[in-house]
């Protein structure tokens, strides 16, 4: 049987700093910005730019009383960087969690980078399975707040302590969630660079509860070719490659694979009295297999640990393999029922829209900057087999696939059709973009006033119905059965026109991601 603990803390640790935490258990045991820019007012009559002591320094977006609009309660938790607190949304009564991170605390440019791409992450992966859902990012004067999913069945650390071990049936059904977190990430351009069990929450207390990934704040975005060198991560947890400065998206696998062992064993794969120590078992790499209780655990688990565990990132198992592995698809049995992902909501979001929401996305999707667009770019390239610079039906179909969803061809035809803005029988990237991009650019006034003035060609503040019919029809869109159609629905004041009020509505509409999951609106 596996040793059942005392609670034990890991040790995160960086470029910049390393710190140790006590703890009585002989395993666990340590001694002692780019510049924002300007908003353009279109008049005094149709919009009012917020100056620029309003806009957050962190985040590039108007300045905002969280307490405005949600009511922080209870402490959940603390970290190196922020408070996490139980928080209730004013207008509907939903709970969530809240991550305040202190302005005080980032002290330069690194420290704010960090958080920016913390949130581009959470906006960027959230929908997905087994990743903690994010609802905002709001800024005030003195902080930083993170507003996610609640979950409030504790940490993955906790159980493992209490249990002591889990049977091999639970640690597969555990590990494939948790490697289903990894391949998710990896297809959609993310590493995350910290994974351990203090890191996964269950969504609620009881024994088959959902579990779900949270703390991307070491995560980043991965770019093609580069090789990380920044000395992060757990102490248990970290690959050899990362002492070595040296690694890639690799490092993950190699996580998930001390905490599988972990999970059957109820102590980590390496492990000594000091941090130096541990570090020089990680590096030897040498895997107990006979101690208890692994004479009784199944050759077909240990061969997963083995090849997860492998010192070789090149010859080391893939998250999509690991998924495909006879002990986690047997002892795991790989669920059947369909899984909507990001990119499968975001696409069936982006279907549902009026036409003139859909090119004014197009619009929006021309100006983004290359930092918006981090991970969509992968995530392009992951589906774009073929490397043409389109995506066509069967690579779109598989593309899906791969990210769990079990849609039949007919559906993913309609999503297809949606996406193909300029009918030219594949997706290219920016209408893959388009069509996929969080919602989150809507709440940039210049993205949409961009957007805006693109059919506002004459400049008056108002889109016309010619001007209208002029932009569509470039598209196919043209015919006046469409123009009606967006004219009625947009045109809130029926004087036959689009102001810029009634077209900024238009485009948040629906824009919240737990609306659009529900109601795929407009």
């Amino acid at each position: 049987m596996g040793l059942c603990c005392p609670k034990f803390r890991e040790i995160t640790v960086s470029s910049s700093s390393s710190t140790s935490v006590e703890s009585s258990s002989p395993y666990f045991q340590h001694p002692p910005q780019k510049t924002q820019e300007q908003m353009i007012p279109i008049s005094t009559q149709h919009s009012k730019t917020p100056s620029s002591s309003q806009i957050g320094s962190i985040l590039g977006k108007p300045i905002i009383d969280l307490r405005s609009v949600y009511v922080l309660d209870r402490e959940l938790g603390r970290g190196q960087c922020g408070i996490t607190y139980h928080c209730t949304e004013k207008a509907t009564g939903s709970k969530f969690a809240c991550k305040s991170i202190s302005k005080q605390k980032l002290r330069t440019k690194k420290d704010i980078e960090g958080v920016q791409r913390e949130v581009l992450i959470l906006q960027h992966l959230t929908w997905q399975p087994n990743i903690v859902e994010f609802k905002g990012a709001y800024e005030d004067k003195k902080n930083v707040h993170l507003v996610m999913e609640l979950c409030s069945g504790g940490e993955l650390l906790d159980r493992i302590i209490a249990k002591g071990s889990y049977s091999e049936r639970a640690a597969a059904v555990l590990c494939r969630q948790i490697v289903n977190v990894v391949h998710v990430c990896h297809f959609m351009g993310v590493m995350h660079r910290d994974l351990k069990p203090e890191n996964f929450l269950f969504v609620n207390r009881d024994e088959d509860s959902c579990l779900k990934a949270t703390d991307f704040g070491l995560s980043v975005f991965i770019e093609e070719g580069k090789v990380y060198h920044e000395f992060v991560g757990s102490v248990y947890y970290v690959a050899p490659e990362v002492l070595n400065r040296n690694y890639g998206k690799e490092i993950d696998i190699w996580s998930v694979g001390v905490i599988l062992y972990i999970l059957l064993s109820g102590v980590p794969p390496f492990w000594a009295e000091t941090d130096r120590g541990i570090y020089n078992a990680i590096l030897e790499g040498h895997i107990d297999f006979k101690r208890a209780p692994w004479p009784t655990i199944s050759n077909a688990a240990k061969d997963l640990i083995k090849k997860m565990l492998t010192k070789d990132p090149k010859k080391r198992i893939t998250a999509a393999q690991v998924l495909e592995h006879p002990w986690i698809t047997k002892n795991g049995e790989a669920p059947d029922e369909p899984i909507d992902s990001a990119v499968l909501s975001r696409m069936k979001q982006f279907r549902a829209m009026n036409k003139l929401k859909k090119l004014a996305l197009k619009v929006i999707a021309q100006v983004l900057t290359e930092e918006d667009m981090k991970g969509l770019q992968h995530l392009f390239n992951n589906i774009d087999t073929d490397r043409s610079g389109t995506i066509t039906f069967e690579e779109l179909k598989n593309g899906l696939s791969k990210l769990g969803s079990k849609l039949p061809e007919s559906e993913i035809k309609q999503l297809m059709d949606a996406a193909d803005v300029d009918r030219s029988g594949t997706i290219d990237y920016v209408e893959f973009i388009t069509a996929t991009m969080h919602r989150h650019r809507l709440d940039k006034e210049e993205n949409l006033y961009k957007a805006f003035r693109y059919f506002d060609k004459d400049g008056s503040g108002f889109i016309t119905r010619d001007e209208l019919k002029q932009a569509m029809t470039e598209y196919g869109m043209g015919d006046e059965a469409t123009i009606d159609e967006v004219i009625n629905d947009v045109d809130t004041d029926k004087d036959g026109k689009i102001n810029y009020e009634e077209f900024v509505a238009m485009m948040r509409k629906g824009s919240q991601d737990s609306d659009t999951k529900q109601t795929l609106s407009t």
